[in-house]
């Protein structure tokens, strides 16, 4: 079962932003505020290690993936949710890609059916 999945709007953004910066990944943080919003970077550029959790990679209609890290100490309070990124008006603060665009990428959750 997919923990992750993306709107059509978020699906759209990504791949402007493809063209712009080439292979991008995402990572979503256990920060307040934006700090807890989820990260677009070009792929790689945010180094990721024993304490992130991949929660799954986007499979893109071009057939690249697109990796979603979690923070693993943010994860333990998320691990039964499924994640759906989106994308609002409004620029967020940080370094995600999208900021200068006048958009940024959020997600919404909803409880995971358990078998």
């Amino acid at each position: 079962m997919s923990r992750v999945g993306m709107t059509q709007a978020a699906l759209d953004l990504i791949r402007s932003l493809q063209q712009v910066h080439g292979p991008l990944m995402f990572h979503q943080s256990g920060g307040c505020c934006d700090g807890s919003s989820p990260m677009c970077f070009p792929d790689g550029d945010f180094k990721t290690g024993g304490s992130d959790t991949l929660l799954g990679t986007f499979e893109l209609p071009d057939g690249t993936g697109l990796p979603f890290w979690m923070s693993r100490e943010q994860f333990e309070y998320w691990k039964h949710t499924h994640l759906t990124l989106d994308v609002v008006d409004g620029r967020g603060s940080g370094f995600s890609v999208e900021a200068p665009e006048g958009r940024r990428f959020l997600i919404r959750s909803r409880l995971m059916e358990i078998a």
